[in-house]
C-alpha cells in the first residue's frame, strides 16, 4: 500500500481544469502514452464503471474503476477490480488566486506481481502519477 499527496496549482479557471481532469473518456486520446486504453462499461448519473489501462512508470496497471464527479469541485476514482483493486484517488479542485489549486490523494494498492514489481522500476509510484498530472496541466494550460 502507497500513500500520498500531490499539490499543483495551475494558471487556468477551475472549471477548464476540472473539465480536462475529470474527462476519463478522453483520456486514451489526449495521454495515450499515459492511457492507452479506456472503455467506459457503464454511466449511470455522475457515476460511471470504466475498463483502463493505466502506464504508471513502466509498468501498465489493468484495473475496472468507478467515476464519481461532483463539479466542478471533485473528481473520486475507486478501483473496484484489476492489478490495483482497492486504490482510491480523490481528486480535489480549489479556486485560487494564482488559477486552481488541484490536490490529489493517492491511495494505490498494487496486488500480485505489481506489488513485488512496484519495488523496481523508473521512479517511485508518486514521482510517476506526478508526470501524469505534469501532463493533463501542459494541456490545460495550452
Amino acid at each position: 500500500m502507497t500513500k500520498f499527496t500531490v499539490y499543483k496549482i495551475i494558471h487556468r479557471k477551475r472549471k477548464i481544469i476540472f473539465d480536462i481532469l475529470s474527462n476519463f473518456e478522453n483520456f486514451q486520446k489526449i495521454l495515450p502514452q499515459h492511457f492507452p486504453s479506456i472503455r467506459v462499461r457503464s454511466t449511470r448519473g455522475n457515476i460511471s464503471v470504466v475498463e483502463e489501462h493505466m502506464m504508471l512508470g513502466n509498468k501498465e496497471l489493468v484495473i475496472m474503476a468507478k467515476h464519481v464527479i461532483q463539479e466542478p469541485s471533485l473528481h473520486e476514482i475507486f478501483v473496484i477490480g484489476g492489478d490495483a483493486k482497492g486504490s482510491h484517488i480523490y481528486q480535489q479542485f480549489i479556486e485560487h488566486s494564482e488559477g486552481t489549486k488541484v490536490v490529489v490523494d493517492v491511495d494505490l494498492k498494487l496486488s500480485g506481481k505489481m506489488k513485488l514489481s512496484g519495488l523496481f522500476g523508473n521512479g517511485s509510484l508518486e514521482e510517476n502519477y506526478s508526470k501524469i498530472l505534469d501532463d493533463f496541466i501542459k494541456i490545460a494550460e495550452n
